[in-house]
């Protein structure tokens, strides 16, 4: 136990990174060039445009560019259950939440297609291996073929009583889009900003902005096709500047109704096949789900010791894009030098030491998420700035 509590001190600036990679998803994304000549909309026609959007049915195939301005994170995740005696070896290499790690960075491609709420299929393209979810009724496969492992999960959508389970596989831009529109208030600028061509078809560019300063986020823009009103276009970008965090989109979409075929998986002759027991099933679209797996969630995360629960909750801070989340680990501050030698690099590259009426600390940063954990143990993370986490410290005392 002292064993995982000392690396413990070591997982909050690697949730910064995995939180930061969550707002990521599975979003199909990335535009040609182009300025189509389009009718004048407004934003609220545009919003509404979206709501009214029924697209039940798409295949296609799309490119996804992250840059969170991370370091190399290849292999932190084993390394560090290695260090606090965790059984990563014992996660089938199928596990959904470990594909999606491989997008924290670069610039991947894949391939999706949709027959309603019941058949989903996305598969991530590295050379000539792949990484396929497969959703089919009652049926979740994840198969994985430079392993040859293949990952089963029976009942998968439903959950207790026919109940549908949070996640549902694969996500949409429309359904990013609309937790974005939902979340828009008095803190937020939503504005139409001109038009735009994403895989051959006419959009207009939905632009969101924070009104508030301290945020991190620039501007979301979301290119919605002009004759669907369904997304098609999801760019994040960071007050950081340089490449955006997020730029992804289709290359190519078509809306007509997939083959059954498309959705039917049997498992390739000689491959490992893993009956899941419900804890994959759910097929979990972005790393925050890998988290709560591996380290009992966010609040396992900054609670001091993972998944035992024993920090002090969470405080909520301020409002809109610039809320901040507090919490109390019950721990020391991680030491750079203590560090396990995996992460010494990671933790340097990310790390920023800073002091205020609160003490001293460290500032863990990405170009979206960040988070300032003292000396004494507690932790303030938010899409904000570094100044923004020092104020809250601040005021907190």
């Amino acid at each position: 136990m002292a064993q995982t509590r000392k690396a413990s001190r070591y997982v909050v600036p690697f949730a910064v990174a995995g939180v930061a990679a969550a707002t990521i998803g599975l979003v199909p994304a990335l535009a040609a060039s182009g300025d189509p000549d389009l009718p004048e909309i407004t934003a609220q026609q545009l919003i509404e445009k979206i709501a009214a959007s029924d697209t039940q049915t798409l295949s296609g195939t799309f490119k996804v560019s992250t840059d969170l301005g991370l370091p190399s994170v290849a292999g932190l995740a084993d390394s560090f259950a290695g260090a606090s005696g965790g059984a990563t070896g014992s996660t089938p290499s199928t596990d959904p939440a470990d594909m999606l790690t491989k997008l924290i960075s670069g610039t991947h491609t894949l391939r999706v297609a949709a027959d309603g709420p019941e058949k989903q299929k996305l598969t991530l393209l590295d050379g000539s291996e792949e990484y396929s979810l497969i959703h089919n009724g009652d049926d979740v496969w994840a198969y994985d073929s430079k392993a040859n492992e293949v990952l089963h999960e029976k009942g998968a959508s439903a959950g207790p009583a026919g109940e549908k389970p949070d996640q549902e596989l694969p996500g949409t831009p429309k359904e990013l889009a609309d937790e974005v529109l939902k979340a828009a208030g008095d803190t937020t600028s939503i504005t139409v900003g001109g038009t735009a061509t994403v895989a051959g078809r006419d959009a207009y560019q939905l632009v969101i902005k924070p009104k508030q300063s301290g945020s991190t986020v620039e501007s979301v823009k979301i290119a919605v096709d002009a004759k669907t009103g369904t997304p098609l276009k999801f760019t994040l970008a960071s007050v950081q500047g340089g490449k955006p965090v997020l730029d992804a989109g289709f290359t190519k979409v078509d809306f007509a109704k997939p083959a059954a075929s498309t959705f039917a998986f049997e498992a390739p002759e000689g491959a490992k096949v893993t009956e899941g027991t419900g804890e994959h099933g759910k097929a979990p679209q972005d790393v925050e789900k890998g988290l709560e797996k591996e380290f009992g969630g966010l609040d396992g995360l900054f609670g001091g010791v993972p998944g035992t629960g024993d920090g002090q909750g969470v405080n909520v801070i301020g409002e809109g894009w610039t809320t901040i989340a507090s919490y109390d680990t019950g721990a020391e501050a991680p030491k750079t030098d203590e560090a396990p030698k995996e992460f010494q690099g990671f933790l340097d590259s990310l790390g920023d030491e800073v002091s205020g009426r609160f003490g001293s600390g460290t500032v863990f940063q990405t170009k979206i998420v960040n988070a300032l954990m003292t000396d004494d143990g507690k932790v303030y993370v938010g899409a904000v700035t570094k100044q923004a986490l020092v104020d809250a410290a601040n005021a907190a005392k």
